[in-house]
């Protein structure tokens, strides 16, 4: 998860370049820390995903087996 400083600062760099006074080195700022970003919650989304298991109304695991051949290479089943 980003800071609250870098979110912050995020969304102080989208109020300067939507009121047209952002600077070449801000916009370079605003693309990094965008970047960033992204890049953390992708990482965050993938987890949270690599981990969900699915079950049926009959309480069946049906998983799709791409997912648990990954969850059981990261041994997080066993």
């Amino acid at each position: 998860m980003l800071s609250k400083d870098k979110l912050a600062r995020i969304s102080e760099l989208s109020h300067k370049k939507k009121a047209g006074t952002l600077t070449t080195e801000e916009a370079k700022e605003q693309t990094a820390l965008r970047q960033e970003y992204l890049d953390t919650f992708r990482s965050t989304m993938r987890e949270t995903i690599e981990n969900v298991r699915v079950f049926d109304e009959k309480g069946e695991e049906v998983t799709p087996e791409k997912l648990r051949a990954k969850q059981i290479a990261s041994k997080r089943l066993n």
